[in-house]
């Protein structure tokens, strides 16, 4: 299990599993995700969370799905500072992965 800073004080963690990483990779939610000026804010995760609204609709059954949505994407402390967290895990999860 990993945690991420969820505010800039470092006082908010939100707890990630490999499972949540994994789903975020098998739906490639953070994929395109970022506009071309890199900066993650508040309608940066706003897009993400529409596109796993999405997701649920069409993929109801999918629990790894949900998991992700209740325990880290909708998570009262997810904020900006926490995906960009999220997103610095994710890819040095990918990348440790691929190495392996």
């Amino acid at each position: 299990m990993f945690q991420i800073q969820a505010n800039e004080k470092g006082s908010r963690f939100i707890d990630v599993t490999p499972e949540h990483l994994s789903t975020l990779q098998r739906y490639a939610l953070l994929a395109d995700l970022l506009d071309s000026n890199g900066i993650v804010d508040e309608t940066v995760l706003e897009k993400l969370r529409l596109n796993a609204r999405s997701l649920l609709q069409h993929h109801s059954d999918d629990t790894d799905l949900l998991a992700l949505c209740q325990q880290v994407l909708f998570h009262n402390n997810m904020k900006a500072f926490g995906l960009h967290q999220l997103i610095l895990l994710f890819i040095s999860h990918t990348q440790t992965e691929t190495q392996e």
